[in-house]
C-alpha cells in the first residue's frame, strides 16, 4: 500500500506491504451537532452540568473574575464571552464589576492589540481586561504533593470565579481545560514548576485523568480556590467550536473530555514496531516546537525498542529559543528529563518530553534541517519518508509491523482489545 503523509505544503510517500500495515489512524466519525460556534455556546449555557445557570450563580454587586486563555492557545474567547456576558447582564450584573484575566502561566504579557483580538473589540471596550501577574500572587494553600498554590490576587479576591478554555489532549496533564485555568494559568512560577516537574512520571500522559499526578495536582486547587462556573469547548481541526460544556469545574470538564475521546481517541489492536507520523503538514510542521505534539501522541502507538518516523518539514527550524537551547546544549536525552525536574523552564519542557520518547524508541526525523544538525539534537536524520522507512525495517529485522498517523497532532492511539 502506498502511504502518503503531509509534509510542509507537499507530501512524502513510501510503500508498506499490506500484511505489515496494522492501521491508518483518522479521527472517529461522530454525529454532527445541530449547533456550532456561538450557537453551541448558548445551548450549553442553557443546560449547565452540575450547577445552576450562570444568571442564578452570579448576583448583582458581586465582583467577578473571568479567567481565559492567552494568545498561545486556540480558545475563541471572542465567541464565548458575548453570550456569557449577556446572560450575566440579564441577571442584573454590572459589567463594571467584571474583570477578564488572561491566564499567562509562564508566558509573556499581551499587547493591547492582542487582548482586543482575543476577546473582540466590543468586549474589550466594555470590560476591564488584565494580564495575570505572577509577582502579585496570594498563597491559598499547599497541595498534598507539596505544590504551593500561589494564585493571582485579583482572582483570589473576586467573589465569583468563572474559567474558560478549550479541551484538547495535553501530553502530561492528560487534558487541557477545567481547573487548569487556575493551576497553572494564574499561578506563580514556583507553583507551575512544582506541578510540571511531575511530567516525567509514567502516569502523566495524554488522555489520562485518574492517577495522573499532574492533573490531580491541578484539580486539587479547587479545595482552596473554588471555581463557580466553567465554559470549555472542543474544537475541530479548523478551530470551529464543535461542542461546549458549562457548569461544574469537574463534572462539566469530564463531559467535555468524554466528547473529545469519542472524536480523537482512536483504538488500535496493539502497539506497532514502526509508527509513521505527520503533524498534518503546514503550518503544523513549520518548526519542531509545533511538531512535538504529534511525536508525543505517536509514542502511545509504538513498542518499546521500536521506531517512530516523524515526517515534519521544520522549515523554520526549532521554533523557540529556550527549546533550541535545551535541544542543542544537552549532553544526552537523559540529562533533559532529569534537568526538567530540577529546573522547569517553558520550552525546556518540550525538549524533556522529546527526550522521554527517545529513551523508549529510536526517532527518525524527515525534515528540511541539515542531517548533521538533526543528529546533534538526538534524532536519526533521513532524507525522505521512504529512506527512513527502509532504514527502520532494516533496524528491526525487515518484517516490522507498521501503524500510520497522518493526523498525529489530533489523534491519540489507545490499545484496546477487539472482539
Amino acid at each position: 500500500m502506498q502511504v502518503k503523509l503531509a509534509y510542509g505544503k507537499g507530501e512524502q510517500m513510501t510503500d508498506v506491504p499490506g500484511n505489515l500495515l496494522l492501521s491508518v489512524l483518522a479521527p472517529n466519525p461522530v454525529e454532527p451537532s445541530e449547533t456550532r460556534g456561538e450557537a453551541e455556546v448558548r445551548r450549553a449555557l442553557a443546560k449547565p452540568i452540575g450547577t445552576k445557570q450562570i444568571g442564578e450563580i452570579v448576583h448583582p454587586g458581586e465582583s467577578v473574575a473571568i479567567v481565559t486563555s492567552d494568545i498561545t492557545r486556540p480558545f475563541p474567547a471572542y465567541q464565548v464571552l458575548p453570550p456569557l456576558l449577556e446572560e450575566m447582564e440579564a441577571g442584573g450584573v454590572d459589567l463594571r464589576d467584571v474583570t477578564i484575566v488572561f491566564a499567562l502561566g509562564s508566558h509573556r504579557r499581551h499587547t493591547e492589540t492582542e487582548m482586543r483580538k482575543l476577546v473582540g473589540d466590543k468586549v474589550f471596550e466594555r470590560v476591564r481586561c488584565i494580564d495575570h501577574d505572577p509577582e502579585d500572587c496570594v498563597r491559598v494553600g499547599v497541595s498534598s504533593r507539596g505544590t504551593p498554590y500561589d494564585v493571582f490576587r485579583p482572582v483570589v479576591e473576586a467573589k465569583r470565579r468563572i474559567c474558560l478554555g478549550n479541551i484538547e489532549y495535553h501530553y502530561f496533564a492528560g487534558y487541557s481545560g477545567g481547573a487548569k485555568a487556575i493551576m497553572p494559568g494564574v499561578c506563580k512560577r514556583d507553583a507551575i514548576q512544582a506541578n510540571h516537574s511531575m511530567m516525567v512520571r509514567d502516569e502523566a500522559h495524554a488522555g489520562k485523568l485518574e492517577g495522573n499526578p499532574v492533573r490531580e495536582d491541578i484539580d486539587e486547587v479547587l479545595r482552596y480556590c473554588h471555581i463557580d462556573f466553567i465554559v470549555n469547548v472542543v474544537l475541530s481541526e479548523h478551530k470551529e467550536i464543535l461542542r461546549a460544556v458549562c457548569g461544574d469545574a469537574i463534572h462539566a470538564h469530564r463531559a467535555g473530555c468524554v466528547y473529545l475521546d469519542r472524536l480523537y481517541k482512536v483504538a488500535i489492536p496493539f502497539r506497532a514496531d514502526i509508527v509513521l507520523v505527520s503533524p498534518g503538514g503546514y503550518p503544523k510542521d513549520i518548526n519542531l516546537y509545533q511538531a512535538q505534539k504529534a511525536l508525543d501522541n505517536a509514542k502511545h502507538a509504538v513498542k518499546d525498542g521500536g521506531a517512530i518516523i516523524l515526517c515534519a518539514s521544520c522549515a523554520e527550524g526549532l521554533g523557540e529559543k529556550v527549546f533550541e537551547r535545551w535541544m542543542t546544549t544537552a549532553p544526552d536525552t537523559l540529562y533533559m528529563t532529569e534537568e526538567i525536574q530540577r529546573h522547569f523552564e517553558l520550552g525546556g519542557h518540550k525538549a524533556a518530553a522529546i527526550g522521554m520518547v527517545m529513551q523508549k524508541c529510536r526517532v527518525y526525523l524527515v525534515s528540511d534541517l541539515p542531517a548533521d544538525f538533526v543528529s546533534g539534537i538526538f534524532f536519526t536524520p533521513a532524507a525522505s519518508l521512504d529512506s527512513a522507512y527502509q532504514a527502520a525495517q532494516t533496524q528491526l529485522g525487515g518484517r516490522a509491523s507498521v501503524l500510520v498517523m497522518p493526523y498525529g497532532g489530533s489523534t491519540l492511539p489507545q490499545v484496546r482489545a477487539f472482539s
